[in-house]
């Protein structure tokens, strides 16, 4: 159970970046199969994706996509510091994305938080049919 990706107005990349990384926190082994196979079916490097669990120690991403792969991780870890997502971090976003772009990424990263859980409760086997 999972979602297609709205369409974005800055390189898809990013939602699915955002995606992956957010399901590889909660462990949701589902998205993070799905997560990786769809955007390697458009032309993502292997590289790449497998280096989103490291994004920040790592030189495959833009400025851009660490500020939302960043934002993802806050977002995504909001009971893991009392200042979720710290003014820097939306900053950061915030110089790379405008605020229909930094919705898309929110409500994306809403999603597939929401998503995450449903599968990882129901225990939806990786590699299942997307």
């Amino acid at each position: 159970m999972c979602t297609s990706r709205p369409a974005f107005p800055h390189p898809a990349t990013v939602l699915d970046l955002v995606h992956l990384r957010a399901s590889q926190i909660n462990d949701c082994r589902y998205c993070v199969v799905g997560g990786a196979l769809e955007p390697q079916k458009e032309g993502e490097t292997d590289e790449r994706l497998h280096a989103v669990a490291a994004w920040w120690e790592t030189p495959y991403f833009t400025e851009a996509e660490r500020a939302a792969l960043a934002l993802a991780e806050y977002a995504t870890r909001l009971a893991d510091r009392p200042d979720a997502v710290p003014d820097a971090v939306w900053d950061e976003a915030a110089r790379h994305y405008d605020e229909k772009q930094l919705a898309q990424i929110v409500l994306w990263l809403g999603v597939t938080n929401l998503f995450n859980r449903i599968n990882a409760t129901t225990r939806q086997p990786a590699g299942a049919t997307w």
